[in-house]
């Protein structure tokens, strides 16, 4: 082998490494047609769970099952906390009886300031108890804040649950959104309001957007920006999750 080959096969050893790194550290989130990777997400997501302890009486949604905003997702055994928001209401009653007598009775001389001050009270502290007790009989039953599906169910009837722990996680369907990451360069041209079309993988079909909110940084190092795109109308068989390529009009 002459000096000649061995230094060419040394050269070519040392800059194969360099320039495959090279390679493998460019961006793979575009195309060469100018599309670009997106992930449709929701805009909301919620891990439900219970203010107070006690048992689950009804949990009628199963994972994956739709519902309506307001309807009951979650309903616990609320016998007790309805018997102590009763003793709550008489005793603010008899509070209040209290009060108005003593009150007639100052004016006569019969009892004291310091007698109708202590009722008035306890007049006070009562009512709050009332106040306190309706809003623990309210948490009893948890409702859905939107309209959506059952990602997951943590939970099951009859279990006894303490405060805290999570019931249900939700999403909502119905305000699903395109989340991508572009080059930053492009904010050159790309604006709110600035229209794509994104093909889905999962269900081969091909759907209009627009751009509503562009990130409020780039990050230095990617020299990319976050982008967002809502759908221009109805998709019910879409879920979060699902993700395609997107194709912005005029590129």
């Amino acid at each position: 082998m002459s000096l000649r080959s061995i230094v060419f096969g040394c050269i070519a050893v040392v800059l194969w490494p360099v320039q495959h790194g090279m390679a493998t550290d460019a961006p793979h989130a575009s195309a060469e047609d100018g599309r670009i990777r997106v992930q449709l997400v929701s805009r909301d997501e919620v891990e439900l769970s219970s203010q107070i302890a006690g048992r689950i009486a009804t949990l009628p949604f199963r994972d994956g099952d739709a519902f309506h905003a307001g309807q009951t997702l979650v309903s616990l055994d609320c016998a007790l906390y309805n018997a102590q928001l009763h003793r709550a209401q008489a005793e603010s009653e008899a509070a209040q009886e209290l009060l108005q007598a003593d009150t007639k009775l100052a004016q006569f001389h019969s009892v004291g300031e310091l007698e109708v001050a202590q009722a008035r009270g306890k007049a006070k502290a009562s009512a709050a108890e009332v106040a306190y007790m309706q809003a623990t009989v309210r948490n009893c039953t948890i409702s859905a804040p939107f309209s959506g599906r059952v990602v997951k169910r943590s939970a099951a009837p009859d279990q006894f649950v303490e405060a805290g722990k999570p019931l249900l996680t939700i999403v909502d369907t119905s305000h699903l959104e395109w989340k991508m990451i572009v080059p930053s360069k492009w904010l050159a041209w790309l604006k709110t309001g600035h229209a794509l079309s994104v093909q889905v993988d999962e269900v081969g079909k091909t759907y209009a957007a627009r751009v509503v909110r562009i990130g409020a940084r780039v990050d230095p190092v990617s020299q990319t920006v976050d982008v967002t795109a809502a759908l221009a109308g109805d998709a019910p068989e879409l879920l979060p999750g699902m993700s395609g390529w997107a194709k912005f009009a005029g590129q």
